[in-house]
């Protein structure tokens, strides 16, 4: 689903320098390939910039990081869909999806955000989290078995980075490992609501009965589960309702998917194009922590978020109006040089790296901590276990055309 400031589209091929509005230049085939520049000229003529549409695009990283903390910057469903319509969109495919899955955390403002946000955490937590590494790793060296075997070539995104984040939420969520061809089905369907909204809402539909299901089963027989431990909460004074808990397992099996699989093939590039650094990592696997938070910085996979004004609120000398909506754009923020040394340098060594690659403030990514450590060992593997990993010859690379997420179509390899 890609609800973005598109009335300038036509034109926006002409590129940078001949458009009179930034925006519009974040559509092109220029930027597609590489955002990075147009981002730059943003910051440097225009960072908080006004689009014809009246949308708000603010890539400086003092303000992207005091909006993530500025509660009159909402992420409310309501809002954002009244704000959308405002600007003439079709939104059916949205509304219908937001009304399905209710109020959950990431289109909830506080105190309901504070809330459901609390009661997840006592379930998500960095020991259950960090408790799947053994189990990450025996994924990650499956799929690297698989594609071995197929021979000499691979597509990274087709054979790790898109099956590995399925694979690990399941095993956190307790789904049987035999549910999930036709998890990854649903999951397809989901990726096409914007081209067949029937057949995903019917795949949504399909998908939350399925979940609660589970979560019966969990009821009469509780085990080591992220879906047990949330239906341990409903215990709680401010437990989770039924509608509440099945929209949660929905938000937080989704939203791993897409991030880790982005920071997994964004990040293996950004270290082929860095020969350097490749060799400097396989040299010191201990370094792969590090690497991984520079890799995110570097390229970042969650591009942009949206935020619609509560009420009016200055930023950086300009007012955003009540109504009005913000992308924040933080990849353009990691590569701020007041706030980066060198910072379209890749250096996986790099002190005190502060991004914004999962955000800040009280939405920070629930799941951010799951997507590092997947990328840390799905990256630390293809290193040490693929040494003469690189690029095919001739490959040509293409990245999807929505300007909010970052992720290449095909990463085809040869080792």
């Amino acid at each position: 689903m890609n609800l973005t400031d598109t009335t300038d589209e036509a034109r926006a091929g002409a590129g940078l320098a001949r458009s009179d509005d930034l925006a519009a230049a974040l559509l092109t085939p220029e930027a597609r390939r590489d955002p990075y520049p147009f981002y730059a000229r943003m910051r440097r003529e225009d960072p908080v910039h006004r689009s014809t549409r009246g949308i708000w695009y603010l890539t400086r990283y003092a303000d992207v990081e005091a909006a993530l903390s500025d509660l009159r910057l909402s992420n409310d469903r309501d809002r954002m869909t009244r704000a959308y319509s405002a600007l003439g969109g079709d939104l059916k495919a949205f509304s219908r999806l937001t009304d399905r899955l209710g109020r959950v955390m990431s289109n909830t403002d506080p105190p309901d955000h504070a809330r459901l946000r609390r009661l997840a955490n006592r379930a998500f937590t960095a020991r259950r989290v960090e408790a799947l590494r053994d189990g990450i790793q025996r994924i990650v060296d499956r799929l690297i078995d698989e594609a071995v075997a197929a021979g000499p070539a691979m597509d990274l995104i087709e054979a790790v980075a898109s099956p590995l984040p399925l694979s690990v939420v399941c095993e956190l969520f307790g789904i049987p490992p035999e549910d999930l061809p036709q998890v990854k089905t649903w999951f397809h369907r989901f990726g096409r609501l914007s081209e067949d909204i029937d057949k995903s809402e019917a795949a949504i539909e399909q998908y939350e009965e399925y979940l609660a299901r589970l979560v019966r089963r969990r009821r009469a027989d509780p085990g080591d589960d992220l879906i047990s431990a949330l239906v341990a909460t409903q215990a709680q004074d401010d437990r989770l309702t039924d509608s509440e808990l099945l929209s949660t397992c929905f938000v937080l099996i989704t939203a791993g998917d897409e991030t880790t699989t982005h920071l997994v093939g964004n990040g293996m590039l950004a270290l082929l194009r860095h020969p350097d650094q490749l060799a400097r990592l396989r040299e010191d696997p201990m370094l792969i922590r590090t690497a991984v938070d520079e890799l995110a910085r570097y390229d970042t996979p969650t591009q942009a978020i949206v935020r619609v004004a509560a009420e009016d609120v200055e930023i950086g000398g300009r007012t955003l109006r009540e109504g009005e909506l913000a992308y924040l754009f933080l990849a353009a923020t990691n590569r701020d040089p007041e706030r980066f040394e060198d910072p379209d340098r890749l250096d996986l060594t790099r002190p005190g790296n502060r991004h914004l690659s999962f955000g800040n403030g009280p939405h920070f990514c629930l799941g951010g901590p799951l997507a590092k450590l997947q990328a840390e060992v799905a990256v630390g593997t293809l290193v040490r276990r693929l040494p003469h990993l690189r690029l095919a010859d001739g490959a040509v690379l293409d990245w999807r055309p929505n300007p909010l997420q970052r992720r290449l179509t095909a990463l085809p390899l040869t080792y």
